[in-house]
């Protein structure tokens, strides 16, 4: 399934909304005009999806974020403009839809500005065989042994955690994850 270019927003039709809660952040990789943070209800940043490649081996997984249901959700909410959206919508199907583990969906995101736009974002898919829901202790194991093509999944979290300090997201689990794999 691909993102479909009517996810626009509608008080702003010609504009794509992207919500980003992972490397989207500050690894976007499409043009934007505008770039807001902003929170969505419902969903919550989660280690649940296995990496059998980049953080990972298919006999070593290790885990990457994935929105799971339920929560909160701080990120950033891009707005693209309509000339460069066609090549945005192919490049984030490129990155994000390459094993269909994630699936993209509209969500309602709090602006800071006290706007509330609609976004389309990537969900976690719990149907596919990539997605996990471990206990705290299993999840840092995973980080702990992952490693695969673009490194291990140990530098993985801590590089996303110190990414989140500079946005000013609390994520007090990952971080407890994070100290119990260091400590594995």
């Amino acid at each position: 399934m691909s993102l479909d270019p009517s996810m626009t927003n509608e008080d702003s039709p010609p504009d794509l909304w992207v919500f980003g809660y992972g490397s989207l952040m500050w690894n976007p990789g499409f043009r934007y005009k505008e770039k807001l943070s902003g929170q969505i209800d419902g969903f919550h940043r989660s280690l649940c999806i296995l990496s059998t490649s980049y953080r990972g081996t298919p006999d070593n997984p290790g885990l990457v974020l994935g929105l799971d249901e339920g929560g909160t959700c701080e990120g950033l909410a891009f707005c693209i403009a309509p000339e460069n959206i066609e090549a945005a919508i192919t490049y984030l199907d490129d990155r994000e839809q390459i094993n269909q583990v994630y699936c993209p969906v509209h969500v309602d995101v709090a602006l800071e500005d006290g706007r509330v736009i609609n976004a389309c974002t990537f969900v976690a898919r719990k149907s596919h065989d990539q997605y996990v829901n471990f206990p705290i202790d299993k999840q840092a194991q995973l980080v702990a042994r992952g490693h695969g093509d673009r490194g291990s999944a140990l530098d993985y979290l801590s590089s996303t955690i110190e990414r989140f300090d500079n946005f000013g997201f609390d994520e007090q689990e990952l971080r407890t994850i994070l100290a119990k794999a260091q400590n594995a």
